[in-house]
């Protein structure tokens, strides 16, 4: 149970990271590969995913990303 909460931290981890790194490289209209698709439905909407990408990934990494000690 514990290698499954360690990666679901990591995952989020990894949503984050992607989501600002998308963030910034929009502003220099690039995008990560896998989330070439965020801007399809327009750039406010591209904006909501990328937000939502970071606050998904940073709650599943507060919630699971950290070992509880006894």
């Amino acid at each position: 149970m514990e290698s499954i909460k360690t990666k679901l931290g990591q995952g989020g981890l990894v949503l984050a990271a992607m989501g600002l790194v998308s963030a910034l490289l929009s502003i220099f209209n690039y995008n990560i590969r896998l989330l070439a698709w965020i801007d399809s439905w327009g750039i406010a909407m591209g904006w909501v995913l990328r937000v939502v990408l970071i606050l998904a990934g940073g709650v599943l990494f507060l919630l699971f990303g950290r070992t509880e000690e006894e």
